[in-house]
C-alpha cells in the first residue's frame, strides 16, 4: 500500500485533479508545460498501474538493438549504422575515437577515459568499418587502432533530437509534475524505504517528479534524518551543523527557531549553491497551530511568466543579495548573490532562491532598477500566496517531511506550545548530487540498468 500511494507519483504521466482545476502535465526537458484539463477525480490517477512493484519506474532500456549495417561517410566524416528496426544513426569519427572502449583508452575497473585528449587526433580518418559476427561496430583506424562498440551502447548515445532527450531525461529525470492546492502528498513508509530497494527507488522519483514525500511512521525520536540520509550516502553540513533541531529558541539565530509565522521561502540562498534537498521530521507537535504550508515554486514560476513576461524576465535576471550570520555549528557570516528564479539554457526553470528573512538590505542595483524589481517580486510572492495554490497539511510525530529545496517553498503557522506539546522538528539538507547518484544505484539494482 506504501509503495502505491507514492509510486504512483513517481510515473512519467497527468496528474488529475479536482472538476474545476488544470491538471499540469510533465514539464519536459525541450519544452514549456503542457495545460491540459483533468477529468474528475480524487487525487492520483493509477494510469494503467500493474501492481505495486511496477511503480519503482519500467526499465528504461529493455530493447536489445540489432545492427543491419554500418558504413562510413568520409566527407561528412560519419558512420551511418542502420538498425534492423529500421532506423538510423550518425556517430562523428572524432567521437567515436574518443570513446573508444578498448582496455588501451578506457579505465575498465572505473569505466573513466584514459585516452589522453592530447594525444586525440581530431581530424582523424577511418580506415574500415565493419559489423563483427557477434553484432558489434568494429572500426579500423589510420594507426591500425581497433575500436569495438556494443549496440545498445551505441544506441543509447545516438545524436538524435529524440535520443538525447530519452538520455538525459534516464540520467536526470527531468520530467517534472506540477501541482497547486489540490495535491495529495504522496506518501512512503520510513521503514520501507529504509529496507526495500523497490520503495526507496519510489520514493526519490517521486521525490524528483512531484518536489515533495511524506514518509510515515518514522520513530519519534532524534537521529531518524540522519538514517535517513545513509539510506542515501551522506548528510551536507552546513553552518548549523549535520542536522538541526527547530525549536522555539531564546535568543534564536534564526526566524524558524521562532513560535512566529514563517513566510514561502527556500533554505539558504544565502549559499551560492544551496541544499538541493531537506529532511523534516516532526518529534513533537504544537498544542495550537503550526500547520505546515507547501508551494510548487516551478508552478508559480510558470504562472508568473505567463501572466506577467517582464516581472519574470527581471526575476531571471537580476541577481539578488542574500545574507546570513550568526553562531551555531561554528561562528559564520556568508554572503551571496542569486537570482530569484534560475532558469537553464533552454529558459526552463531549475531553481528557485528565495527567503525573504536573508534577503540582505544591500541591493547591487543601479536605481532605475530597484522599483521593477520590488515590483517583479512582489508579483511573484502574491501568486505564491494565492489560496488556490497553497497546499496546507499539519505534521504529526512520526511524520518526516522530504521536499526538493530548489523547487519547493515552504512556510509554516505561528504555533502556541505547552509544556506537555512542545513543537520539535529535526533537519538536515543533503544534495541533488548524492540523491540521484542513489536513485541510478537503486534502479540499477532493482531493473539491471547502467
Amino acid at each position: 500500500m506504501w509503495l502505491s500511494t507514492c509510486a504512483r507519483y513517481a510515473l512519467p504521466a497527468m496528474m488529475q485533479r479536482g472538476n474545476a482545476v488544470m491538471a499540469l502535465q510533465i514539464l519536459r526537458a525541450s519544452g514549456r508545460p503542457r495545460w491540459a484539463a483533468a477529468p474528475a477525480s480524487s487525487c492520483l490517477n493509477s494510469i494503467q498501474f500493474h501492481g505495486l512493484k511496477s511503480m519503482a519506474a519500467a526499465p528504461l532500456c529493455t530493447v536489445h538493438y540489432g545492427v543491419k549495417q554500418a558504413r562510413a561517410l568520409d566527407k561528412e566524416r560519419l558512420v551511418e549504422v542502420e538498425w534492423e528496426d529500421g532506423g538510423q544513426s550518425l556517430y562523428p569519427f572524432t567521437w567515436l575515437r574518443d570513446n573508444c572502449q578498448c582496455p588501451l583508452c578506457t579505465l575498465q575497473s572505473a569505466q573513466a577515459r584514459s585516452l589522453l585528449l592530447s594525444k586525440l587526433d581530431i581530424h582523424t580518418e577511418i580506415d574500415t568499418v565493419r559489423v563483427t559476427d557477434n553484432n558489434k561496430v568494429s572500426i579500423v583506424w589510420p594507426d591500425q587502432h581497433t575500436s569495438e562498440f556494443d549496440p545498445e551502447w551505441l544506441r543509447k548515445r545516438c545524436f538524435s533530437s529524440a535520443a538525447r532527450q530519452a538520455m538525459q531525461e534516464e540520467l536526470f529525470i527531468n520530467d517534472r509534475l506540477y501541482w497547486d492546492s489540490k495535491l495529495c502528498i504522496p506518501t512512503a513508509s520510513f521503514d520501507e524505504v529504509l529496507h526495500d530497494d523497490e520503495t526507496a527507488l519510489a520514493w526519490i522519483l517521486a521525490l524528483r517528479r512531484v518536489g515533495t514525500v511524506s514518509l510515515k511512521g518514522a520513530p519519534v525520536e532524534r537521529g531518524q534524518v540522519a538514517r535517513l540520509s545513509e539510506r542515501i550516502g551522506y548528510l551536507r553540513l552546513t553552518f548549523y551543523g549535520h542536522t538541526w533541531q527547530v525549536l522555539d529558541k531564546p535568543e534564536a539565530n534564526n526566524v524558524a527557531y521562532t513560535s512566529g509565522k514563517l513566510s514561502l521561502h527556500t533554505d539558504y540562498p544565502a549559499l551560492h549553491h544551496p541544499p538541493g534537498v531537506q529532511f523534516l521530521h516532526c518529534i513533537g507537535q504544537a498544542a495550537e497551530g503550526g500547520e505546515s504550508e507547501a508551494v510548487d515554486g516551478f508552478y508559480v514560476a510558470e504562472l508568473l511568466r505567463q501572466e506577467d513576461p517582464e516581472a519574470f524576465r527581471t526575476l531571471t535576471s537580476l541577481r539578488v543579495d542574500f545574507t546570513d550570520a550568526g553562531m551555531d555549528y561554528c561562528d559564520f557570516m556568508v554572503q551571496s548573490k542569486n537570482r530569484i528564479i534560475d532558469v537553464d539554457c533552454e529558459g526552463q526553470v531549475c531553481r528557485i532562491n528565495y527567503n525573504n528573512a536573508t534577503r540582505d538590505s544591500v541591493l547591487d542595483l543601479p536605481l532605475h532598477q530597484v522599483q521593477p524589481f520590488y515590483r517583479a517580486l512582489k508579483a511573484y510572492v502574491d501568486i505564491m500566496n494565492r489560496p488556490e495554490n497553497v497546499v496546507t497539511y499539519r505534521m504529526e510525530p512520526g511524520d518526516l517531511m522530504t521536499f526538493d529545496n530548489w523547487r519547493l517553498l515552504h512556510g509554516r503557522k505561528s504555533y502556541i506550545s505547552s509544556s506537555d506539546k512542545l513543537r520539535h522538528l529535526e533537519g538536515a539538507y543533503l544534495d541533488w548530487d548524492e540523491v540521484m547518484s542513489r536513485l541510478r544505484i537503486l534502479r540499477k539494482s532493482v531493473h539491471g540498468e547502467r
